[in-house]
């Protein structure tokens, strides 16, 4: 019995007759998968799946549009390449979210912006204090000395390190409050 008597049988719900065709399609449907899949263990499930849609759909199949082995390697095709799209599609969203990963959010890049500009606004405006009052102010606020250990440090008395920290801080508060 040829392929196409059997696939008649087969859209009746005949399993011997299932049985006889899965024999004599499974290697080439097997065989026309592994070409456009290439991966074994996919190919096996695209061939298995193949030949239970045949069992499900063999009804659809028409004589005399062609045979019926021409009929199940078309089915065998299309699903290949339906599973080669299908992982191509899954690889590029992959690659997608692995890129949307590596680039900051659009929040993430305006606050580091901003806070440049907040850093560079302040560097200005430590620019118009004193030479002594920006010494005083910065190894207090940026290198973490006390008041006590910049005196050390510069060599001066602790009172006057208070005074040109107080004087320094008021002339940066004014720099600052002007640009809010």
């Amino acid at each position: 019995m040829e392929a196409d008597e059997l696939l008649v049988l087969v859209a009746g719900g005949d399993q011997r007759a299932f049985e006889r065709l899965y024999g004599l399609v499974s290697g080439p449907v097997f065989g026309l998968v592994r070409r456009v899949v290439r991966d074994p263990a996919q190919s096996e499930e695209v061939a298995q799946e193949v030949l239970l849609e045949l069992w499900r759909s063999a009804a659809r199949f028409d004589p005399g549009r062609g045979s019926a082995l021409s009929w199940i390697l078309t089915l065998a095709h299309r699903r290949a390449v339906d599973r080669v799209r299908s992982a191509r599609a899954a690889g590029e969203r992959e690659q997608r979210e692995a890129l949307r990963a590596h680039h900051p959010a659009f929040d993430q890049v305006s606050e580091e912006v901003e806070a440049g500009l907040e850093r560079e606004y302040v560097r200005r405006c430590l620019d118009r204090l004193t030479t002594l009052q920006r010494q005083s102010v910065t190894l207090a606020y940026y290198d973490g000395y006390t008041y006590r250990e910049v005196a050390q440090r510069l060599s001066l008395p602790l009172g006057t390190v208070k005074t040109r920290m107080r004087d320094g801080l008021t002339r940066l508060r004014e720099c600052l409050g002007g640009a809010a």
